[in-house]
């Protein structure tokens, strides 16, 4: 056993930016803390505005249920800054120096700082691969993703896909395993909020409402997940769709597709940056969460799911099924189409007469590699 006071440098985005990256870092804060003396590198600038699709980089919650300290030393876009953190860390004297990597861009960035360790820092650098390369890459992704992982003395890869994808682009470093943390602290939201939300949008207790969270762009597939709907609406009126997320493309061509194939108010729109303290009633809302993506690697929104008892409807692209067991913790189908989606959500109703869902999903939390985080990074401190 690695002494429990092993220093260990965290590198990636945390409060007060959002989205499912920094809730990582911060879970994964939160997790080594009890067994070693950890630091935090944040950034001062995660993505330029003219690059952020979305309306804010920042976590405008008014609750903020894990803000962990960090140290915000990192301008993604200027050098300088680089040289700043990586003098930083030299002067931490780290055992272990883990860099978060989900996106090619901060490649540059990344091989910057991890070349200007001190040697003695050389062979104690760790890449925690959430993704090898984004959802919708593209040759310069390919290239930037070399850039970045240049100096990687090991892998903590976050799915059996991103393994393989490792192991298949020849590296020859040690690669470990674990998985997202389940995001289970959103608050639960009450009886009478969800009825409130039901009223609003004028859906009854008879309804079957079908959730898709998250910002949405076109490899998450929420067309897709509308022409089901409008599917299953010709056979059962009951059938719901509500959309709670920032839109990341344009809106009005899903809200057109809704209005032209779908009866009117079987799809509700909340197209916002849902802030914590809202993120509960949404699922509590749902029967199910769809994740009918086109191509993927993993999800932090399954996660939020399980967080919530929901089982899910996922398509079988990239990692996502290594997480879901088919029948028990939620519904695969084969392919992101409509009418295939429609046989999930289909079969999951039927299923759910008879399955405890949500007694196997608790089970499959209890699961969850992330609990035991920090004996992994006790066995690459060994190494």
């Amino acid at each position: 056993m690695v002494n429990e006071k092993s220093r260990i440098v965290l590198v990636g985005p945390c409060y007060p930016y959002r989205g499912g990256n920094a809730l990582f870092m911060a879970f994964l804060y939160r997790a080594l803390a009890e067994r070693f003396d950890v630091h935090l590198v944040n950034f001062t600038l995660l993505y330029p505005s003219l690059l952020f699709p979305g309306q804010t980089q920042y976590d405008e919650s008014d609750d903020h249920y894990l803000q962990v300290p960090s140290e915000r030393k990192i301008n993604s876009i200027n050098p300088i800054s680089w040289a700043k953190t990586a003098q930083h860390i030299n002067a931490l004297e780290p055992d272990l120096v883990a860099f978060d990597w989900w996106q090619p861009f901060f490649g540059p960035a990344y091989r910057a700082i991890s070349r200007k360790l001190n040697v003695g820092n050389r062979n104690k650098i760790l890449f925690i691969t959430e993704n090898f390369i984004s959802h919708e890459a593209r040759a310069i992704d390919k290239m930037l993703t070399t850039i970045g992982l240049k100096h990687a003395d090991m892998f903590l890869a976050l799915s059996q896909k991103v393994e393989d994808e490792l192991n298949r682009a020849n590296y020859r470093q040690p690669v470990f395993r674990s998985e997202l943390p389940v995001y289970g602290w959103y608050q639960d939201a009450g009886q009478s909020i969800i009825d409130q939300l039901r009223d609003r949008i004028g859906w009854s207790t008879n309804d079957r409402v079908v959730l898709f969270f998250g910002y949405v762009r076109v490899y998450k597939g929420l067309d897709i997940l509308i022409r089901a709907i409008s599917s299953l609406q010709q056979i059962d009126p009951r059938y719901k769709l509500l959309v709670a997320g920032e839109f990341y493309d344009s809106p009005e061509t899903y809200y057109d597709l809704a209005a032209d194939i779908c009866i009117d108010g079987s799809v509700h729109f909340e197209n916002q940056y849902i802030p914590n303290e809202e993120v509960g009633k949404y699922f509590d809302l749902a029967d199910v969460v769809v994740l009918p993506y086109r191509n993927g690697t993993q999800s932090g929104i399954l996660n939020i799911a399980y967080g919530h008892h929901k089982p899910v409807v996922i398509t079988d692209v990239g990692g996502l099924a290594e997480f879901v067991e088919d029948g028990v913790t939620g519904v695969i189908v084969p392919t992101a189409e409509p009418q295939v989606v429609a046989d999930g959500i289909t079969r999951f109703y039927e299923l759910a007469e008879e399955v405890p869902f949500r007694d196997h999903v608790d089970a499959r939390v209890n699961a969850n590699g992330f609990n035991t985080i920090a004996d992994r990074f006790d066995e690459m401190l060994e190494l």
